[in-house]
């Protein structure tokens, strides 16, 4: 069995994600308001590289359905309706609707997450859903990557902790001796150790936690360190993201 982490999506490749359940983390805030969104009934979220795209494939749904979300520099983008505040996606405003989403890091994970055997989106809010099914991929077929959203191609230590956190479920009985790690795994498990389950604690000390707080989203912290808040499995095929159901759910 064999547990990778990859601290930004600009270092994976094709070839890396292939045959592979990928859990993708960008916890402040991408991944945590797909979750949000899913668990308020909205219907479907399409990751887009770019405004420009978020645009394009807007237009060809229908505009009554349609939600375009997401934001630059943490700040909603102009002319979108919603930026990238868990606190904004109710059920009011995503119920039954599609968002198009663009993020300066989350939505670039998730796309670069393409062609891998199931893709995740993992956080806080939904930590113990996705958890779950990432160690049932593990004793499968014994291949599971956490590929974090980062800042800008860089090491984010939010979601490197949060990669630290689902490594740590994951391990097997007899702890590493008994998987392979790569050596951003190892240091994901140091950061788990050191944090413990103070969510919290760890997205405040962050360089985006700081920023967040400087810009008065200090709610938008709080709600992201909300473990299992909103326990949705958000799955992501065919350039959708939808809510996982068992066979047999409605």
């Amino acid at each position: 069995m064999r547990i990778d982490v990859v601290f930004a999506p600009q270092s994976v490749a094709p070839a890396d994600v292939a045959g592979r359940t990928v859990v993708v983390v960008d916890v402040l805030r991408a991944t945590t308001c797909i979750a949000v969104a899913l668990a308020n009934g909205a219907k479907a979220v399409l990751p887009a590289a770019s405004s420009d795209e978020a645009l394009r494939i807007a237009q060809n749904l229908e505009r009554d359905a349609v939600v375009l979300a997401g934001e630059r520099k943490s700040l909603r983008i102009p002319g979108f309706a919603m930026g990238n505040s868990p606190g904004e996606f109710t059920a009011e405003a995503v119920a039954g609707k599609t968002l198009v989403m663009t993020t300066s890091n989350g939505t670039q994970a998730l796309i670069a997450a393409q062609g891998a055997r199931e893709v995740l989106a993992g956080a806080a809010v939904n930590f113990g859903a996705v958890a779950a099914r990432a160690r049932a991929a593990l004793a499968d077929h014994g291949q599971v990557l956490v590929l974090c959203g980062g800042g800008d191609g860089e090491f984010a230590l939010e979601d490197a902790f949060a990669a630290g956190r689902i490594a740590k479920a994951l391990l097997p009985e007899g702890g590493l001796k008994a998987v392979e790690v790569n050596d951003a795994a190892v240091a994901s498990l140091e950061l788990a150790r050191r944090y413990g389950e103070r969510w919290a604690r760890a997205l405040k000390a962050s360089s985006h936690g700081r920023e967040l707080a400087a810009l008065g989203l200090q709610a938008d912290l709080e709600a992201c360190a909300t473990q299992d808040s909103h326990p949705v499995l958000p799955v992501y095929a065919d350039r959708r993201i939808t809510a996982y159901r068992a066979p047999g759910e409605g």
